[in-house]
């Protein structure tokens, strides 16, 4: 089937073939947003007023991936503010540098660094000839004024008589273009001794139309004489970046005109990339390698130590230099300090240094609860724009907790067990409604090993349990294990990463049928006996030691495990979790966590 579309009867008529010989279409509708009226150009703000060096012609580039008809400007070119013609001649090369690779028609607007004495006026006057203009494209009305005919400076803008005269006649010359813009350095509708410009506005108030300034480093729109009156942020001016609710950002606005008048994007500067944005070699760089920043956890004897250190390990694996700047978070039951918080890491290198804590309060090891530290990783590149990312670092201390050797019977009563090490898990998450207190759940457990296997003994509490046998394994009350038996530097930093693979998830229900969520799925055989008791129920499970020594070695000294339970009261409740820690792959999860070591 060949669908066709025009625009107009002059215009030529273009043909879309497409080609489905069904009734019913993948597509919502076939008008085709396109006419010959519609156009789209790029607004740039300020880049001075305290520049930052390198932002402007980033934004250029962009302006490039964009390709706009055309480019208007609201002025604030240059630093100025000076009598010095070298000096002033060097920052118009400068400027007209940047404008060079921009492959769109560029407008030029003053600004009061541009334009604020008889030099810097008779500069301007030798480069582009006129300091206000206007031009008419596609039946829209662009009007770019001079904010600083009376060369005044900042906040004292103006329109004298000589430029309202030339306002009144082009306003009055195209009074029947569809829409007028207007563009200015400084915003006047908000400036006391405005010379005409409240006369301008008046010109305006019947005529559809916008005005668009900038100056003062942050945006706002405010709709008033029938139009919206917009000051933009910055193209690289100074600003604090306290983003949008400050409208504080280095942004092109991206306008589309249409017969309802312009459609506006603000298109952030760090939003715009090309084809480029993601390449293999980032993938490799970023992706594919751990976070490059860990701080090695620490397993201690003591159980409430006064003061304690970890080594912080910066890992450079590329072959250009990468920034590190660290910021920790005030910590309530730790003091702790970083020996550094800012360094640069050369190619291919790794840079250590220690972590030092304190326990003020002698507070148990079990008892802690993780810090933060932030870590900002930039890789700084010559020939493209660097790479920046970050990540929340969770961090503590933990008791060093040993797996002792003994023989275990696999039965689910536990007669073994009497003098074993329990471990509570009290990490709980879910709706307060849905948890009625330790006799509505608690789980605590214990490990051992032999020559034959790795044990895990559980009680569980549980005052009624939610069995059903024709739902799925994650709707009713369940047992989660997590077993990772690689080598402590693979298994800390795991990030639940490698599941089924690298590690075991193993989640039990007691369903009579089938009681294992994907058993055939496991790397190894895994053995639970469970005896249901007056308040729950206690179990016993095994993981062969041979998968343990395949894993981590016929040495192997330690393993991480996770150790959680899903609690279901009713069909309709959601369900609360009981975890020793939190899970591998969640965002509350502290590297090292659950590390267990064999005695």
């Amino acid at each position: 089937m060949a669908l066709f579309a025009t625009a107009a009867i002059a215009q030529k008529k273009p043909t879309i073939y497409i080609d489905i010989p069904t009734a019913q279409k993948p597509w919502n509708h076939i008008e085709w947003n396109e006419s010959p009226e519609q156009f789209q150009f790029a607004i740039v703000t300020d880049r001075t007023g305290g520049h930052r060096p390198g932002v402007f012609p980033v934004g250029i580039k962009k302006l490039n991936l964009l390709q706009p008809e055309f480019v208007m400007s609201v002025g604030d070119l240059i630093e100025g503010y000076t009598r010095d013609t070298v000096r002033l001649n060097a920052e118009w090369k400068e400027f007209m540098g940047f404008i060079e690779p921009l492959e769109a028609p560029f407008f030029y607007v003053p600004g009061n660094h541009d334009f604020t004495n008889e030099v810097m006026e008779a500069k301007w006057n030798e480069l582009f000839g006129v300091s206000y203009y206007h031009f008419v494209y596609k039946d829209v009305l662009f009007l770019c004024l001079n904010s600083e005919d009376n060369r005044r400076g900042s906040g004292r803008g103006t329109i004298d008589d000589e430029q309202y005269a030339y306002i009144e006649k082009t306003l009055a010359e195209n009074a029947g273009v569809k829409w007028t813009l207007v563009f200015l350095h400084q915003p006047l509708w908000i400036q006391q001794d405005t010379k005409r410009w409240k006369d301008v506005e008046k010109l305006l108030a019947d005529r559809k139309h916008n005005v668009f300034a900038g100056h003062y480093h942050r945006y706002w729109k405010t709709e008033r004489n029938n139009g919206n009156y917009i000051v933009l942020a910055t193209t690289g001016g100074r600003s604090r970046l306290r983003g949008r609710a400050y409208g504080e950002f280095d942004h092109v606005v991206w306008a589309t005109m249409t017969e309802e008048g312009p459609i506006l994007a603000n298109l952030f500067l760090d939003g715009i990339w090309d084809e480029n944005v993601v390449t293999l070699e980032l993938v490799d760089l970023v992706r594919n390698q751990p976070f490059p920043v860990q701080i090695t956890p620490t397993y201690l004897e003591d159980e409430d130590p006064e003061e304690m250190w970890a080594v912080v390990k910066a890992t450079n694996n590329s072959d250009t230099k990468m920034q590190v700047d660290l910021t920790g978070y005030a910590d309530d039951q730790l003091f702790y300090q970083l020996e550094k918080t800012s360094l640069v890491v050369e190619p291919n290198d790794v840079a250590s240094f220690k972590l030092h804590m304190k326990n003020l309060d002698s507070t148990a090891l079990i008892d802690l609860s993780p810090f933060t530290v932030k870590a900002d990783i930039t890789y700084e590149f010559e020939a493209q724009p660097n790479v920046s990312f970050s990540s929340e670092m969770l961090y503590q201390p933990f008791f060093k907790h040993r797996i002792k050797n003994t023989k275990v019977k696999v039965d689910g009563k536990l007669k073994e067990w009497e003098d074993a090490d329990w471990i509570t898990a009290d990490d709980w998450d879910g709706s307060p409604f849905d948890y009625d207190g330790a006799e509505d759940c608690t789980l605590k457990f214990a490990t051992a090993y032999d020559k034959e296997n790795f044990y895990v003994a559980i009680d569980v509490t549980d005052d009624d349990f939610f069995i059903m046998e024709n739902r799925a394994h994650w709707n009713q009350d369940g047992i989660i294990l997590a077993l990772d038996a690689r080598p402590q530097h693979q298994s800390a930093f795991s990030r639940g990463e490698g599941r089924g693979q690298a590690w075991i998830a193993y989640h039990w229900t007691f369903k009579n049928e089938n009681p294992v969520y994907d058993e055939n799925r496991l790397p190894t055989t895994v053995t639970t006996k469970v005896k249901m008791t007056e308040t729950g129920a206690t179990l016993e499970v095994a993981f062969p030691l041979e998968y343990i020594k395949e894993m981590g070695g016929v040495d192997w000294s330690s393993l991480r495990l996770g150790v959680g339970y899903y609690d279901f009261d009713r069909q309709d409740s959601k369900p609360t979790s009981h975890f020793w820690f939190p899970a591998w792959n969640a965002a509350k999860d502290i590297p090292g966590s659950g590390m267990m070591f064999r005695e």
